[in-house]
């Protein structure tokens, strides 16, 4: 009677069929014989891969299963939640068929969380040692250098720790996943940052990370198209609105004839107030964009640049207006300008690749594309200057 897995590898696989036979090779040789490990792969393929994943077993010393999913609910994140739900293992891997995650560190992952006590091991392209060498091309490292930059802006408690938060490949362990759930901390995988709703939806008590080296994918083609890069915005939407505690019910705003009677309201009222200032920046910010993209000939980028800026004024004489600082203020207001423009021109970094993307994959007008992304940006950046700058002692 074989023995129950400690370790279940889970490989998401959609028409992989050239890579499983190099993978699962890699795989038998680097897991030690006294390791109950299993692979499981969970297949959304209209090619051959199943069959393939079939006839490997035979050679193979691990055990090799696989699960062929009628329809793709969820893509690659929803077939690893059901690869999760279908193992019982204490460890669960998680990593790519197309062999940029190097197979040899599979196994290891799940032991340097056994031996350090981590809930999460995520092997990082972008820890000491690591390397993203196998991103094709200056256009995708810079792609994915700024959607992790959005990501660890958008979640920076939930994320602490991790540098990598755009990993495919980590280890989990299984209590992590059983624990009860708080509010909001149901999976709801959408798209391929698995990692990402792990993280956010059930925090890991300790988080360890081991680098490597991002290899060139082995066979196929890669998986990465516009409609995943909407779909990824669509899932960094839905989790962060999902993930913020429910708030208590909002006061009436009363302003007593003057608006800086919000120098005393409460956290609900202040917050609520931010993002009636946030959204009041989008007027300017987009109607300047559109008078530069169509009287000037300057580049999208450069009029978005610009338009920023003028919003970035406006919203905060408006803050300084509603919610002026605490007395005595820690800092002087030309302080507080620096500290408002240096977070907004911090996303303005990571928001114009991700511009420039939209545009090229939709052939968007710049305004619609920069008013989809301002969307994302605009509350985090506001919840961090409220807590730099304006919250009440």
């Amino acid at each position: 009677m074989a023995r129950p897995a400690a370790l279940t590898v889970i490989v998401p696989t959609r028409n992989e069929a050239h890579n499983i036979a190099p993978l699962l090779d890699r795989l038998d040789a680097a897991v030690p014989p006294g390791l109950a490990a299993e692979v499981l792969f969970v297949d959304d393929s209209c090619d051959n891969t199943p069959e393939v994943i079939e006839e490997m077993t035979t050679r193979c010393r691990l055990r090799v299963t696989v699960h062929h999913r009628p329809r793709p609910d969820g893509g690659l994140g929803g077939a690893v939640h059901e690869g999760i739900r279908r193992t019982a293992a204490p460890w669960i891997v998680v990593m790519d068929a197309d062999l940029q995650h190097p197979p040899e560190l599979a196994h290891r992952l799940a032991l340097h969380g056994q031996e350090s006590g981590a809930d999460l091991v995520v092997a990082s392209r972008y820890a000491r040692g690591g390397s993203r060498a196998g991103l094709a091309g200056g256009y995708r490292a810079a792609v994915s250098r700024s959607s992790t930059a959005l990501t660890k802006a958008l979640f920076p408690r939930a994320l602490r720790g991790i540098s990598d938060p755009m990993s495919g490949f980590f280890a989990v362990r299984r209590d992590m996943l059983t624990r009860r759930p708080g509010s909001g901390a149901v999976l709801r995988p959408l798209g391929y940052k698995i990692l990402l709703e792990l993280a956010v939806r059930r925090p890991p008590r300790t988080v360890a990370e081991l680098p490597y080296t991002f290899a060139e994918r082995h066979a196929g083609r890669s998986k990465s198209s516009l409609r995943e890069g909407t779909r990824f915005l669509r899932h960094l939407l839905v989790l962060r609105t999902t993930s913020i505690p429910r708030l208590p019910r909002l006061p009436r705003l009363r302003f007593a004839g003057h608006p800086r009677a919000l120098r005393t309201a409460g956290l609900p009222a202040r917050v609520t107030a931010l993002g009636l200032i946030g959204l009041s920046g989008f007027l300017p910010n987009l109607a300047l964009l559109a008078l530069l993209t169509a009287v000037t000939p300057l580049h999208h980028l450069a009029a978005e640049t610009l338009a920023t800026q003028a919003a970035v004024l406006w919203n905060f004489l408006l803050a300084e207006t509603l919610l002026p600082p605490p007395e005595p203020s820690r800092r002087r207001r030309s302080g507080r300008l620096a500290v408002f423009a240096a977070l907004s021109n911090a996303d303005l970094a990571a928001r114009l690749p991700l511009t420039a993307l939209l545009i090229a994959g939709t052939g968007w007008h710049p305004v619609p594309a920069t008013a989809v992304l301002l969307v994302l940006f605009v509350a985090t950046r506001l919840l961090l200057l409220e807590r730099l700058l304006y919250r009440r002692t």
